[in-house]
């Protein structure tokens, strides 16, 4: 890969290079060019050429400790808690920025999808070290401006570099229906998702990566460890990021009693049945009618849960290669085809850490419900729609493939969409090659061989808000075709320097923030090879392949 200055001489003397010479007969792509904040970064020892990670490359923290009251009744989420920033940049912070994504549904919030208006979130308290703030009206003052989906707080004192903040805060919304994005509820099955105050990314790169949530383009996150409380009727079962630190005070003895079986017997085992809900048996009774559920999660970059009164629930074991991890499914019992969910998160943990990387946390979740399609979150994914056993799975698999990218590799999948989905759907369809031996890579099951060359496509490279709404276009250019580049540079450059490549990529990437060109130059490595001809054809253009045999020639062997 090229660096932006070589670039630029290179844009500046086409048009005479290809005046003075004959005209080709066939178009040689134009290098990647890395940006100037890639290149300073570079020079800065935090990145490199080669694809690792430089000398001086760091990261910023958060850590969390939050307390949540789901009222089912009234369908409202209050909440509070604290988030401790670590600044461990060289810059010193006046202003830190913290995503309130739930104002999607507020009143006047710019998207681009139609969503339910609910009020958006209601702040009672913003903190900064125990200070109070309110909305500054002025831009030097301490205070905080709401800027829709986003908070900006100027703080009391400046963050220095090492320096740590503590911001709280105390909030409420009402939980949107069924058919938000990627959460919500139906009376029956609550999601939450994107419901807590969360900081923005401040990177290495680009600096402050605060981009409104607008409910196309998804998320850019930094690493951190959770402390949640999440408060509920008995009577309903949680699943969540993280793990359950008093299982003794919500769960039923004989709830414990079957998850102690799990591990023993290695099968998948039916925790909490249909007849345990009828018969009261699934939780803990409590005299206050409500049960304060507490989860940890270390390392991670969000934390989702969901709850039900009507989830019955199986769990079995995975083998990760380095150990063992839960796997959950909650899911309601008229969902037929669920009843092999336990199976297909097992299969998928196990298949996924044997090709990238060995799956890091303790537990992977899978809960039904609320949403068409399938969302991901560190150890635990939501899946709804009407499925067959077949669609179950490549949802289930696809989900948990998001366990790699963007949950243990830290990609910022709102800028560059195809850098988690298309990762992703590579990987799902190896997996669905290995679990039906069958060839996954069947020309009429990519759609992206649809709209090559029909000029509907667009490039890959472009913000994950930036896409035509009403047409496939975002879903080919960030799953498909980036799939179908993966398995052509496979073929390309053979299965030995791919997968040298892809696993060097996730190991060196992991729990930091990777950039498109660490990627192509951590390939390159592998290869041995310039492959910017490869990566502008397919990620920056919309070219499609048009080839013919030049000749024959009859050698001595044939």
């Amino acid at each position: 890969m090229k660096n932006f200055l070589w670039g630029l001489v290179v844009l500046l003397l086409w048009p005479v290079t290809t005046n003075l010479a004959a005209q080709p007969r066939r178009p040689i792509p134009y290098p990647v060019i890395s940006s100037p904040q890639f290149q300073r970064a570079v020079e800065k020892g935090t990145r490199t050429d080669t694809g690792e990670p430089g000398p001086d490359y760091w990261t910023n923290t958060a850590d969390y400790t939050l307390r949540a009251v789901l009222s089912p009744e009234t369908k409202m989420l209050r909440g509070e808690g604290t988030m401790r920033y670590q600044n461990n940049s060289p810059d010193t912070l006046r202003r830190v920025y913290v995503h309130l994504r739930q104002n999607l549904h507020a009143p006047g919030a710019i998207r681009n999808r139609a969503q339910q208006v609910t009020g958006g979130v209601h702040l009672a308290e913003v903190k900064a070290g125990g200070q109070p703030l309110l909305e500054r009206n002025s831009f030097d003052a301490p205070g905080y401006a709401l800027l829709g989906t986003v908070l900006e707080i100027t703080l009391p004192q400046p963050l220095s570099p090492g320096g740590v903040e503590t911001l709280s805060f105390a909030w409420s919304f009402e939980v949107p229906e069924a058919g938000a994005p990627r959460m919500g509820q139906d009376s029956e099955v609550f999601f939450l998702g994107y419901w807590y105050p969360q900081m923005a990314v401040y990177d290495d790169v680009e600096g402050w990566k605060a981009d409104p949530y607008q409910g196309n383009g998804e998320f850019y996150m930094d690493y951190g460890f959770y402390d949640v409380e999440i408060t509920l009727p008995e009577g309903w079962l949680i699943g969540a990021t993280g793990v359950l630190q008093n299982p003794e005070e919500v769960l039923s003895a004989q709830t414990r009693q079957r998850l102690a079986e799990v591990a023993r017997t290695g099968e998948i085992v039916h925790v909490v049945t249909a007849e345990d809900h009828l018969r009261r048996l699934a939780t803990a009774d409590s005299p206050a009618d409500v049960l304060t559920w507490r989860f940890r999660a270390e390392n991670v970059r969000d934390f989702a849960f969901g709850a039900s009164q009507h989830y019955v629930w199986d769990a079995t074991p995975a083998d990760t290669g380095t150990g063992k991890a839960l796997i959950h499914a909650l899911y309601r019992p008229q969902a037929a085809a669920w009843e092999r969910a336990a199976e297909y998160g097992r299969f998928s943990i196990e298949f996924l850490s044997k090709y990238l990387l060995p799956y890091p946390y303790p537990h992977m979740t899978v809960v039904e419900g609320i949403i068409g399609g399938g969302m991901e979150y560190p150890m635990i994914t939501l899946i709804g729609g009407s499925r067959t056993p077949r669609t179950l799975f490549s949802v289930t698999l696809h989900e948990i493939g998001h366990m790699w990218f963007p949950m243990m590799v830290g990609q910022d999948e709102k800028q560059f969409t195809w850098m988690d989905e298309g990762l992703t759907s590579f990987n799902t369809n190896e997996g669905k090659a290995a679990f039906y031996n069958e060839n996954a890579w069947d020309p009429a099951a990519q759609s992206y061989y649809t709209i090559a060359g029909s000029g509907l496509e667009v490039e890959s490279m472009r913000h994950g808000d930036e896409y035509p709404q009403g047409t496939s276009a975002r879903g080919i250019a960030g799953y498909s075709k980036p799939a179908v580049m993966l398995h052509a540079l496979r073929g390309l450059i053979g299965s030995v320097a791919f997968l040298e490549g892809y696993r060097t990529y996730a190991r060196r990437w992991a729990y930091k923030h990777p950039y498109p060109y660490d990627l192509f130059n951590t390939f390159e490595q592998a290869a041995g090879r310039d492959l910017d001809w490869f990566w502008t054809t397919m990620l920056y253009e919309t070219w499609w392949l048009d080839q013919a045999i030049a000749s024959v020639e009859q050698t001595g062997e044939g």
